[in-house]
């Protein structure tokens, strides 16, 4: 029963919880402040008194003491994808026929949701308790934020189910700010003489990054809930879930829609573009969902997106401004990209001076000359281009722009192949493709160097002192050098040479990123990796290996091999293996608990005894891999109830079937 002060405790708790829940989620506060403000302190007081009573799902722990160093790196059990995008009705239509024809004759529905222009993060609870938070990050791995997610009122502690929620639950949402709480922490900063924000979303993102807790919990972020993962459920769709994650305490989209047909989602995308400005906070589109689990499993996902999701992005925003100049970028890989320089305009919550041209031939269709009047758009409401001249307001005298046969930065020519739209500068010395490379290299996504920033890199290639990748891991044997150098002296180099050892211990999959292959992005390193399972054995694939990958097509394929059919790219991944970065996915110590090793496995339809995500950690956890679709490469496939068109597809294929017994006694190690 407990004492007289562990009952008021918890009693204070669970009221608190509950005013939070009506302040935050339903908006309908039912006290005072100076009545909220009394119970705090009374629990506080308590507390105190009484430290052995401390739970880590009380209010009062919701801001932690201390600043963070760092954020720890994190592995999502999921991988956090990234929609793909539509702008027009066409491209949705598009999307349904994908959807219908890969589903066969079966009905499906949609849900929309509204695009909330917000931050991805995960929400891990355990037995109904947050153990953690997590940035999106590359979508395999992100940044455990766990303190400053805790400081989010909107955010439960635990979880408000009717009955305890045993086991794992992840739900994933949005954090972000209203424009209204903005725009008065805006004018805070102002008064304060601090430097202002840019919009919204900037000012979410750049709060999740503080490494003070403290801090967080001053400025006004909301969260609101998409998705939702356990172990265990009866849900057969998407929509269920969002009621379900309202009950356990989440704000949910008030706005989600069930659509029976890709006509009505259409009228949905197009009612919330004219409604948008209406909103509290900023959209840029809306979300479609297949709304079944069952068929979301069946459609699976390519490497970087789901196929039974899309994001319906409303049309741009436009404004009119004067192009003073086009200027040439070098990038990374050396594609040189024609950029617009703009007179000064505010557009979408920004003020743009430049913008994306694409490449030759998009300025030659637009005729697109410097002195016009042009149209500048966000893509997307994010990226801003140009999209088109206002030709009856062109000054006199203007010429047809053309591209130069040199490059801007190094000097040596540039090529444009004939079967690609963009030009490159050949030499790989080329200074703006050694500091992208670098750049990159050093990137939060890739190794992660801290300190090895843009203006950094700038300073050590123009000293010398990094002409390649590699030379980052000989910095040690330049510190004399480095300690001279503007801004710099022992701590800070020091720190830095920290940080590049530390940078070996990154995982292959981010070491394969971080090379810089071209078309080989976070989540097709993470593909690479899972199929080889050391650099050595990716270094002497042939493209038609790394082809049959699912999520790997030919244009990445013939990408990797070629990188690693360069003396020079070989050479460099010598350098780094011999300086100690990994070059091999780590395999567990004892071969005799990964009985499945090798073994490739794909799911259809329900299983009764666990959820898919349940079966298909427990394949993992015995070395198997799980697929999304069925394939030649494919060794079992397990069957549910109501499956779907991968049983007929396996039986084809003459592919070993396994029902759920059979499945179960597989995984208590019974041979079959």
């Amino acid at each position: 029963m407990g004492t007289p002060v562990e009952k008021e405790i918890s009693s204070l708790r669970q009221q608190i919880l509950d005013h939070d829940y009506r302040y935050y989620v339903l908006a309908r506060p039912s006290i005072s402040d100076e009545q909220y403000d009394a119970l705090m302190r009374r629990l506080r007081d308590l507390e105190s008194r009484h430290p052995e009573l401390a739970s880590p799902d009380s209010p009062t722990q919701r801001v932690g003491g201390q600043p963070t160093k760092e954020f720890p790196t994190v592995t999502h059990a999921v991988p956090m994808l990234s929609l793909a995008n539509t702008y027009d009705e066409a491209d949705v239509r598009d999307f349904d026929r994908r959807v219908r024809e890969a589903l066969g004759s079966g009905p499906y529905r949609y849900v929309c949701e509204l695009k909330y222009d917000g931050v991805a993060v995960s929400l891990v609870y355990r037995n109904g308790m947050l153990i953690r938070g997590a940035t999106r990050g590359d979508g395999v791995q992100g940044d455990d934020i766990t303190p400053n997610v805790r400081t989010i009122r909107s955010i439960p502690l635990r979880l408000r189910a009717a009955t305890p929620v045993a086991g794992t639950v992840e739900v994933r949402g949005e954090v972000y700010m209203t424009r209204t709480d903005f725009d008065r922490m805006n004018r805070e900063r102002e008064e304060a003489g601090e430097k202002l924000f840019i919009n919204p979303r900037n000012s979410a993102a750049g709060t999740l990054k503080l490494q003070d807790p403290r801090v967080v919990a001053r400025r006004p972020l909301h969260f609101v809930a998409y998705f939702l993962r356990r172990e265990s459920g009866d849900a057969a769709g998407h929509f269920e879930h969002l009621q379900l994650l309202r009950e356990y305490g989440f704000p949910a989209s008030d706005q989600a829609r069930l659509c029976a047909s890709v006509d009505e989602v259409i009228g949905y995308w197009k009612e919330w573009e004219a409604k948008r400005d209406s909103l509290p906070f900023d959209i840029d589109g809306i979300v479609v969902k297949v709304d079944s689990l069952r068929q979301q499993d069946e459609l699976g996902a390519i490497a970087k997106s789901p196929r039974w999701a899309v994001a319906f992005k409303f049309t741009s925003r436009s404004a009119e401004t004067t192009l003073t100049g086009i200027t040439l970028q070098v990038g990374r890989v050396g594609t040189v990209t024609p950029v617009a320089e703009l007179a000064p305009v505010f557009l979408g919550g920004t003020t743009v001076t430049r913008a994306t041209l694409h490449n030759e031939d998009y300025i030659r269709e637009l005729d697109i000359r410097v002195g016009d009047t042009v149209i500048v758009e966000k893509g997307g409401d994010v990226i801003p281009k140009v999209s088109g001249v206002r030709k009856e307001k062109r000054p006199r005298g203007t010429r047809a722009f053309r591209f130069p046969g040199r490059c801007p930065v190094c000097g040596d020519r540039i090529e444009r192949p004939a079967d690609e739209a963009n030009y490159y500068c050949e030499n790989s010395d080329c200074p703006a493709q050694v500091k992208g490379r670098i750049e990159h290299f050093a990137g939060r996504g890739a190794m992660d160097i801290e300190g090895l920033g843009e203006a950094a890199v700038d300073q050590f290639v123009s000293a010398g002192l990094l002409r390649t990748i590699a030379d980052i891991y000989d910095l040690h044997r330049h510190r004399a050098e480095l300690v001279k150098l503007e801004r710099w002296g022992e701590k800070s180099a020091q720190n830095l040479l920290g940080a590049v050892e530390q940078s070996t211990k990154r995982p292959l999959a981010r070491v394969v990123f971080a090379l810089g292959i071209r078309h080989v992005g976070a989540g097709v390193a993470q593909l690479l990796v899972q199929n080889f399972r050391t650099m050595e054995a990716l270094r002497d694939a042939p493209a038609e290996e790394l082809e049959r990958i699912p999520g790997v097509g030919p244009r990445i394929a013939e990408s990797v091999a070629r990188y690693f059919r360069d003396r020079h790219n070989r050479l460099l991944v010598e350098r780094l293996s011999a300086a100690g970065v990994t070059m091999a996915e780590h395999k567990p110590a004892a071969a005799q608990t990964q009985p499945l090793a090798g073994k490739v496995f794909v799911i259809t339809g329900t299983l009764e005894s666990m959820s898919r995500e349940a079966a298909k950690d427990k394949l993992e956890a015995l070395g198997g891999k799980a697929a999304s679709g069925v394939s030649r490469n494919t060794d079992f496939v397990i069957v549910g109830s109501e499956p779907g068109s991968k049983l007929a597809k396996a039986r084809e294929l003459g592919i070993r079937i396994l029902d759920e017994k059979e499945f179960l006694r597989l995984l208590s190690g019974a041979n079959l």
